[in-house]
């Protein structure tokens, strides 16, 4: 049997993060998925893509009923909230409230930790090298799905 390639590596990291919390323990879970639709919808946003449920369902790669449980559980605890854009009545899109960003300010510092202790040891040079990939890969995988 051949070792495995970068593909592989990045697909068993990709499996690893997303089993994290377990389904045993509820309330890790929720978090977890408060924090991704949010974060889902600030992504959106920053790329001027307006954050519709049918969008969010693309970012984060589940069916529009899930995306739409997922935006209403979001809108309840605070962190979204859902309005017809100006230039269209029709369709309604989700923005980040102040409490969806504190939220995700915290989130984004637990990543940071759980990075630093994941690449402890790393030299200075590594790290920026390992972020400016993984940078890459994220902007080259947003290219493939335009």
């Amino acid at each position: 049997m051949s070792s495995s390639g970068p593909g592989q590596a990045l697909f068993a990291f990709v499996r690893h993060w997303s089993r994290r919390a377990s389904a045993s323990d509820h309330e890790v879970a929720e978090q977890g998925r408060l924090v991704l639709v949010t974060e889902a919808v600030h992504s959106l946003t920053q790329r001027g893509i307006p954050a519709t449920v049918n969008a969010v369902a693309h970012e984060i790669g589940i069916d529009q009923s899930g995306a739409s449980r997922l935006v209403k559980s979001a809108t309840a605890a605070g962190y979204l909230t859902m309005r017809a854009p100006e230039t269209d009545g029709r369709r309604r899109q989700a923005t980040v409230t102040p409490s969806g960003h504190t939220m995700l300010e915290q989130a984004h510092d637990w990543q940071e930790q759980v990075f630093d202790r994941l690449a402890e040891g790393w030299s200075e040079r590594q790290r920026r090298e390992f972020h400016q990939a993984m940078k890459d890969l994220v902007d080259r995988s947003y290219a493939l799905d335009a």
